[in-house]
Order: C-alpha cells, then sequence, then structure tokens
C-alpha cells in the first residue's frame, strides 16, 4: 500500500483508509471514499495539483493533501 501522492500517471488504485480529519468534506462528498477506484490522469507541471478520476469524478487535489489517502495498485 503507497500513499496517493506517490501513484504515477495513468496508475490505478483503489483507496484503502483516508485521514477523515485532515481532508477537505468536499472530496469526501466527492467519492473520495475507502472502497473506490482512482485513476491518475496528469501532474501539473511542478507536479501539484494532480488530476485524477475518484469513482468516475474527475478532481484535482494538491500533493499534500494526497498523502492522506492510503491506496493500494489495482
Amino acid at each position: 500500500m503507497i500513499t496517493l501522492d506517490l501513484i504515477e500517471k495513468n496508475q490505478r488504485g483503489r483507496i484503502v483508509s483516508i485521514d477523515t480529519d485532515l481532508l477537505p468534506l468536499k472530496l469526501i462528498e466527492m467519492g473520495c471514499l475507502p472502497g473506490n477506484e482512482v485513476h491518475l490522469e496528469q501532474h501539473a507541471p511542478l507536479k501539484d495539483p494532480m488530476y485524477l478520476v475518484i469513482d468516475g469524478c474527475h478532481l484535482a487535489i494538491r500533493t499534500e493533501t494526497a498523502k492522506n489517502i492510503t491506496i493500494e495498485l489495482i
């Protein structure tokens, strides 16, 4: 298992756990929940933010936020 900030472009994973105290509520409402699939589409030029698809929602999140999400690669 790794944290989401370490995922490479075009890799897929499944969310294992999230730190709900440090994750914005909006991300949780948009499907950033354990069991949902995540796919990294691309990084911004300086690797921040990350452009992801989580459970069908397209999101851009900061790398610092992604460190609070644990995934397993699939």
